[in-house]
């Protein structure tokens, strides 16, 4: 499960920046110039970190997974299953990148963990433009449009059930907190099967280096996404 988007090395998983923007390309529909594969401070998306963790783990009822470090090209990652069954993403130096916890019953069904890992990244994936221009929009802040910084700070969900996954999200409400020079983005979301509830869930986004909002550079953000979107479908 998702075995083209990162290789083995003995115990270690090594994402290299060509695999890592694929995913966010292609699974996520994230077209964010930091995972672009020649971006000077390129990223492992986090929702390909999130989506390994599912497949190696299993999906519980309950999880919590915060991004504690931005993941480099080519860094030898460990993922640890501690006693209390947390899980931690570390490099050979013990750096943290990721923490989970979790709690209830758990599903191992491959077919289960991948539809559910494909929905949430595919709804994640819209985090620009769909659903943080208009949070910036409305509070007349945004982010530097010569260096867009947004950064994952943390999900999490909550699942009735486990059997029979057919998952579909929604987002439900949206926020933005801003304070000074940075701002927090709450995005909530719903998750049904098959039209019927199944739980809840949100995600928090950190964006830095505001500044006042400029429709003007921010509608030329939306046209290179769009452009680099029309590019990738068409290569």
């Amino acid at each position: 499960m998702f075995e083209e988007f990162y290789s083995q090395r003995g115990e270690k998983v090594v994402i290299s920046a060509e695999q890592g923007s694929h995913f966010a390309k292609g699974v996520a529909g994230d077209y964010n110039p930091i995972h672009n594969p020649d971006a000077r401070r390129f990223c492992v998306p986090g929702d390909l970190l999130f989506a390994l963790v599912l497949s190696r783990f299993g999906l519980s009822r309950h999880m919590q997974f915060h991004f504690l470090a931005m993941v480099g090209a080519d860094t030898p990652l460990g993922f640890e299953e501690q006693a209390n069954g947390d899980i931690h993403v570390c490099d050979d130096n013990g750096k943290r990148y990721l923490e989970v916890t979790r709690r209830g019953v758990t599903t191992h069904d491959a077919t289960a963990i991948e539809a559910f890992a494909r929905c949430y990244v595919a709804f994640s994936g819209k985090n620009f433009p769909h659903y943080l221009k208009p949070l910036m929009e409305e509070h007349g802040v945004m982010f530097n449009p010569k260096r867009p910084l947004v950064i994952y700070d943390n999900m999490g969900f909550s699942l009735e059930r486990l059997d029979g996954l057919t998952p579909s999200l929604a987002l439900t409400r949206s926020s933005l907190d801003v304070t000074g020079k940075r701002a927090d983005a709450l995005l909530e979301f719903s998750i049904d099967s098959d039209g019927s509830p199944l739980g809840v869930g949100s995600k928090k986004l950190v964006v830095s280096g505001l500044c006042d909002y400029d429709a003007t550079a921010m509608d030329d953000i939306v046209k290179e996404f769009y452009r680099l979107k029309a590019a990738y479908e068409n290569a």
